[in-house]
């Protein structure tokens, strides 16, 4: 990736996109490659612009975000887009179903400025867009949600060690927290995090949380 992070803006209000392109415009090393109104022109606009982070709104006409992401995420060509959910209502069934799909994370529309910028810059360098603070509350909304073992297959392809960071990932763990409770570096940690990903097929650390919990690795507090 080169010095300036190049990003799409996919929205059906036009208020919203223009608050977001004049900020992101003003943002030395940032660019905004183009705009898009619904999720096919967005995925249309994605194809066409190839940008490093697709800013992509939850819900929207013709094609709502969810679709937007999946074919984005199913596409060999777009396989470096990053893709941030922006959504009025926090964590819900529709940026579950996002973060299914291969998005990289989420954002509330209210979101201050900072936060903005900094989760662009996080997801374009290749980081999932799920601090532990955000990923304890992903934590949270699977309670009471059973393990679904046929939508998360895979879990024999991974070693122990593989299992063991994927389980503390899931936990909200950074990799120098996992580092330091399996007394092993931060890299080593984050390569078994990194093989982890590519034998599951899971774009980032968002899917990898995603797939822990569905497939029954990690258990939930409270469920039954």
């Amino acid at each position: 990736m080169s010095g300036v992070v190049r990003v799409a803006l996919v929205d059906d209000q036009a208020l919203m996109r223009a608050g977001f392109r004049a900020l992101l415009d003003a943002e030395e090393g940032i660019e905004v490659v183009g705009e898009a109104a619904d999720g096919e022109q967005g995925v249309a606009l994605v194809r066409e612009q190839v940008p490093d982070v697709a800013l992509v709104d939850v819900q929207m006409p013709v094609m709502t975000g969810i679709e937007a992401t999946r074919r984005i995420a199913a596409d060999p060509a777009l396989a470096a887009v990053r893709v941030v959910i922006l959504t009025n209502y926090g964590l819900d069934e529709y940026v579950f179903e996002a973060l299914r799909a291969g998005a990289s994370g989420f954002l509330l529309k209210d979101t201050e400025p900072a936060d903005l910028l900094q989760a662009i810059e996080v997801v374009a360098h290749g980081e999932a867009l799920l601090s532990p603070s955000v990923t304890r509350t992903l934590i949270g909304e699977f309670v009471a949600r059973p393990p679904d073992r046929s939508t998360a297959p895979g879990l024999d392809r991974l070693t122990r060690r593989e299992r063991e960071v994927t389980g503390l990932a899931a936990r909200g763990l950074s990799n120098e927290e996992i580092a330091a409770h399996m007394v092993i570096s931060p890299l080593t940690a984050k390569t078994h995090i990194s093989r982890a990903m590519t034998k599951l097929g899971a774009r980032d650390r968002a899917q990898l949380v995603v797939f822990a919990y569905e497939s029954g690795l990690v258990a939930v507090r409270g469920a039954s």
